[in-house]
């Protein structure tokens, strides 16, 4: 099975926050370096969509996988469409930002 896979805009701002993040601390070179690979890692879901962990409990139909140990991201699979969600660093809260039954907008 081949998805199509998709980044959410919320998504996108946080890969872009992210880039920031890493660029000021380290440098411009490593923040492309490092969100880039993130992308390469959500775009191999086409092959594989089910992979990672069945998050029910906060959003049915989530799943989440981690990339490099400090980077979740969050998705979804519909139909033929892999939904990427959030990508969440460095110990976010993507829980609480996730579930369907708050706004969302609490940290």
């Amino acid at each position: 099975m081949s998805c199509t896979v998709i980044f959410s805009p919320e998504a996108e701002e946080q890969l872009v926050e992210l880039y920031r993040y890493v660029a000021e601390v380290a440098s411009p070179e490593v923040a492309a370096e490092f969100t880039d690979a993130i992308v390469v890692h959500c775009g191999e879901l086409k092959d594989f969509p089910q992979r990672g962990t069945m998050r029910d409990d906060i959003r049915p139909g989530l799943r989440i996988t981690h990339y490099k140990k400090r980077t979740i991201i969050a998705f979804a699979v519909l139909d033929d469409t892999v939904a990427v969600l959030g990508i969440y660093y460095g110990g976010q809260n993507y829980e609480e930002k996730l579930d369907d039954t708050t706004d969302g907008d609490q940290q």
